[in-house]
């Protein structure tokens, strides 16, 4: 399936685009918020897996602010950027933009999930409802295969 392309600011307010790593491997991951201990762990995951992941671009999203992002980015030492999707039109496109139930309290958030996309803008892999522990070394295993 052709990824849903999309263009989305930066924790530094640039407009990043789907279609400008056309020729790579994108991760493309949402998770619910920065600075959460699963959503800390996921990035640095991420972040020390890089060597491994053979020149993919890693991209992270949720809804958080720019200012937020900067601060986790600065925080974690992240090397890659995190998209701003406050209006979550994004998170609905690629379908993680569901309703959730935690604690008795139903409410609308990101589900984490991840999408390996190839060098011709599709959908390689894509993992749903995603548990922290793991998780980076499953998206490793796939770009190498």
């Amino acid at each position: 399936m052709l990824a849903p392309t999309f263009s989305l600011p930066n924790q530094n307010g640039e407009m990043v685009s789907l279609k400008d790593y056309l020729g790579k491997k994108v991760v493309l991951y949402f998770y619910p918020r920065d600075s959460t201990p699963g959503c800390t762990t996921e990035a640095c995951d991420f972040r020390d897996a890089m060597p491994k992941m053979e020149g993919a671009v890693v991209i992270g999203i949720s809804a958080d602010s720019q200012k937020k992002h900067q601060n986790f980015i600065a925080k974690n030492e992240l090397p890659f950027d995190l998209l701003v999707d406050e209006d979550h039109e994004v998170s609905e496109l690629y379908g993680v933009w569901q309703l959730k139930k935690n604690y008795g309290k139903e409410y609308h958030g990101i589900v984490r999930s991840t999408f390996l996309i190839n060098e011709d803008g599709y959908i390689q892999e894509e993992w749903r409802n995603v548990k922290v522990k793991g998780h980076v070394e499953e998206v490793v295993s796939a770009i190498r295969s």
